[in-house]
Formats: C-alpha cells, sequence, structure tokens
C-alpha cells in the first residue's frame, strides 16, 4: 500500500477490478498532462500521476478510483514526497471524516 496525504492507493490484481472499469470513461488528464487522483480545496495542490496510465472513477465521492500503469509511474504533490509505482493495477481510496450520521472525505 502507498500513501500520499489523505489518499491512500492500493494494488490489485487485475482480476479485481470490476468489470465495468473497463467500459467506464476515463478521467481527462489536466493541462499539465498529469493524471489527478485529488485536487485540493483549500490550497489548489493536486495528488497527481505522472506517466502512462488511465483512472477511471466511481459514480460517487466517496467511491474508489481505479488507476491501470502498464509502464508504472510517479504521484507527485506540492507538499509531499513522490511515491514511485511498479506497473499494474491500483485502487485509489481518499480518506473519509465522520461526520454524525454519515461520512465525508476529507477537505485538503
Amino acid at each position: 500500500m502507498y500513501r500520499q496525504g489523505d489518499i491512500l492507493i492500493v494494488p490489485v490484481a487485475e482480476e479485481a477490478v470490476p468489470a465495468s472499469v473497463a467500459t467506464s470513461p476515463s478521467v481527462p488528464r489536466d493541462a499539465r498532462g498529469r493524471l489527478v487522483l485529488a485536487l485540493g480545496e483549500a490550497t489548489g495542490h493536486a495528488h497527481a500521476v505522472v506517466g502512462q496510465g488511465t483512472l477511471v472513477r466511481g459514480t460517487r465521492p466517496a467511491d474508489p478510483a481505479f488507476l491501470n500503469l502498464p509502464s508504472g509511474g510517479r504521484v507527485v504533490h506540492e507538499e509531499h514526497a513522490a511515491i514511485s509505482l511498479p506497473k499494474g493495477w491500483y485502487r485509489v481510496l481518499r480518506q473519509r471524516e465522520y461526520i454524525p450520521g454519515a461520512f465525508r472525505v476529507v477537505a485538503d
């Protein structure tokens, strides 16, 4: 497992990736050519992947995203050390916090 701030990146076997990921649209790259895993609402900083790959998000904010890195890649952020990821599939989760009766994704 890999963690960078409020992002958790968990390697998954290709067989464990939901079939719906193959038919879902992938997230477009930002103007800098990165795959943004999470954008800081307060700072504007981004947890982003540099390198080839695709990212598919779930339909709800708390749903995991799935990241495919056929050649590996690096996760970068303005305030954290970069993380190198080997090639493969990953489930990407945002940290959540409890509020009475529910939970919400942590605001960065």
